[in-house]
């Protein structure tokens, strides 16, 4: 097995320097799931293709915040005190880290639910007399 099919198996943590401090940004793991599926549920449908982060900041950007804490691993003040440039530099990190998360299971899934809930208000509207 070569490094570089380990590295499929056993994703290596992405260091980046923010703020004075170097990070290991490495996937999610199960007990962070819960969590991170909250705060992403209000844009998760916009993380799709290369994502605007400052779209999603004005928009999301309570959620958004939260989100950058819990897959930083760093306290949500952290988070809250980095320069625009920092917090971008750590959102593509965090979503290129944990980019299948993101695009092929959360993506998707709140994609089906939106179709599967506007079929069911679709079936409980009255139709025109």
């Amino acid at each position: 097995m070569s490094g570089s099919d380990l590295d499929v198996l056993v994703p290596q943590p992405q260091v980046v320097d923010l703020a004075g401090q170097r990070l290991a940004i490495s996937p999610l793991v199960l007990g962070e799931l819960p969590a991170m599926l909250k705060a992403v549920q209000p844009f998760a449908q916009r993380l799709a293709g290369e994502p605007d982060w400052l779209a999603l900041l004005s928009d999301h950007g309570d959620a958004l915040l939260t989100a950058l804490a819990i897959a930083s691993r760093q306290p949500r003040e952290w988070v809250d005190a980095l320069a625009l440039d920092d917090a971008i530099t750590l959102a593509a990190t965090v979503f290129e880290v944990n980019a299948d998360f993101f695009v092929r299971r959360i993506a998707p899934k709140v994609g089906d639910l939106a179709r599967r809930l506007n079929g069911r208000l679709a079936g409980l509207t009255p139709s025109p007399a």
